[in-house]
């Protein structure tokens, strides 16, 4: 184990989380809050730590695979265990296993929360949690790639933390790669910005609200959410951003290349596209029982299904009171996610094409044994390493789903029957935020206990890091010598 470089990669990690709550407590003078030690004593903090091991000297040529998973994993627990100081130092969240939570959903992007009264919260505070999605959805790390001098190095880091089957480069040298990756997801950010500014919401509300669809995350600074604003055109542009963000951003490099046709012909962008409306228009047709309007049933329809199916979890109506077959269809946009490469979570559009054609390759198989079928996705013929890795990853998801689900099933709290209890663990594993039932997009996580919490907010590590980080981290093997 390459300890030097694991410590020196994780106190530059703390030395860039410090900088992003300094932006958060800049924000905090500008209102004119007192919120100033929430934010200067975990600073300090980091600083105090990161800055002295930030100049050790390292081998960056000797950062292999195990590496890479163990600076990933350890790195999303600082980083969580951090961004919980603010809530919890200025008495925001005055119970550090719920500040915890908050933190770890924000910068997973899972956007479940614990607060009963959002808009009681210094706007700094609010600015952090949504800040938090941000930061997490395009990773922290490939936001310091560039300062790792070795491109050998860092692909394992960024491959540890990229979400999706499998991940390349765009450009040969990695730096280019996380510089086009933030220049692109920067720009995206301040063009929904500027959008909602025309739509009418405020400045400050367009910002925070930005930020969270480009993590894919969906903390709102209005205890009703986006349905607060009643606006059809903020709802039109919230639903076309979360449809961007989760799209592979390869996609994006492609349409900057010039390569736009070749963009589109995307098999997994067609795929989600396609899935998406399909779900919007059969919701909406079974919601007319509902709304008595197809118009009507449609706008709520087409922002919840791009919402949960980007992992978002934004809210403009309570799908609690849905008919069972639009809370079905619901339920598979969880588990399906978004795009592999972008910023949502699930299991990914991807891995549902990999294992839909290794099924039926099967069984055609089965029918022609001689027959050697070759499966393809995005025209590349895939290995079976990978088609056994997306098996494999499956699998661990589904059994972890089930675990966690019956570990907080010891909870029993008003409400919590067995589809609140499940809906919790899936929507926590796919990094989607509401789920059902006393989990519902209405309600939210804060009568679990403090042992639920902190089963839940490692399930949504777990499901961030896309499983198997976490897991090696824990492995003894992984830290010997050889």
């Amino acid at each position: 184990m390459n300890y030097k470089a694991v410590i020196n990669v994780l106190a530059k990690t703390m030395i860039i989380e410090a900088f992003f709550m300094f932006l958060s407590m800049c924000v905090g003078f500008y209102y004119g809050e007192q919120t100033f030690i929430s934010f200067l004593i975990p600073i300090a903090i980091l600083l105090a730590i990161g800055v002295p091991f930030a100049f050790l000297k390292y081998n960056s040529n000797n950062i292999r695979a195990k590496e890479g998973f163990v600076i990933v994993a350890l790195v999303w627990i600082i980083l969580s265990l951090f961004a919980s100081f603010p809530f919890f130092i200025g008495g925001h969240i005055p119970n550090f296993f719920n500040a915890f939570f908050e933190a770890t959903s924000g910068l997973t992007t899972t956007g479940a929360t614990i607060l009963n009264d959002i808009e009681a919260l210094p706007k700094s505070i609010l600015f952090w949690r949504s800040f938090t999605h941000w930061i997490g959805g395009m990773g922290v790390l490939v936001f310091i790639l560039a300062l790792i001098p070795s491109d050998n190095g860092a692909m394992h880091i960024f491959k540890a933390e990229s979400p999706g089957p499998s991940v390349g480069k765009f450009v040969s040298k990695l730096k280019h790669t996380a510089r086009i990756l933030y220049s692109i997801y920067i720009a995206l950010t301040i063009l929904e910005i500027i959008a909602l500014l025309i739509a009418g919401m405020g400045l400050y509300d367009s910002v925070v609200h930005s930020l969270a669809t480009a993590g894919t995350g969906g903390f709102s600074v209005k205890q009703a959410g986006i349905s607060y604003y009643n606006s059809v055109a903020i709802e039109v542009i919230i639903t076309l951003f979360m449809f961007i963000f989760g799209v592979n951003f390869n996609v994006f490099y492609l349409i900057l290349c010039g390569q736009v046709v070749k963009a589109i012909k995307s098999e997994e962008f067609i795929t989600y596209l396609i899935v998406l409306l399909f779900a919007i228009i059969a919701i909406a047709i079974n919601l007319l029982s509902v709304y008595n309007d197809f118009w009507t049933a449609l706008r709520y329809s087409s922002f919840q299904v791009v919402s949960i199916s980007s992992t978002t979890g934004f809210a403009t109506a309570d799908f609690n009171t849905w008919p069972v077959f639009s809370q079905i269809i619901i339920i598979f946009l969880m588990i399906m996610g978004a795009c592999g490469g972008s910023t949502g979570g699930g299991v990914k559009v991807s891995r549902m094409l990999i294992l839909g054609k290794s099924s039926y390759a099967n069984f055609k198989n089965l029918t022609s044994p001689r027959q050697v079928l070759t499966i393809r996705l995005e025209n590349e013929k895939l290995s079976n390493e990978i088609v056994n890795n997306v098996k494999n990853y499956i699998i661990f998801w589904a059994v972890i789903l089930f675990i966690v689900t019956l570990m907080i099933s010891i909870d029993s709290f008003y409400g919590a029957d067995f589809f609140t209890h499940f809906s919790a663990s899936l929507t926590c594993i796919g990094n989607v935020g509401p789920g059902f039932n006393g989990v519902g997009p209405m309600s939210n996580f804060a009568n679990y206990s403090w042992f639920s919490k902190l089963i839940l907010s490692f399930e949504m590590l777990i499901g961030r890091l896309e499983i198997f980080p976490m897991f090696i981290l824990f492995s003894p093997r992984v830290w010997k010598g050889k």
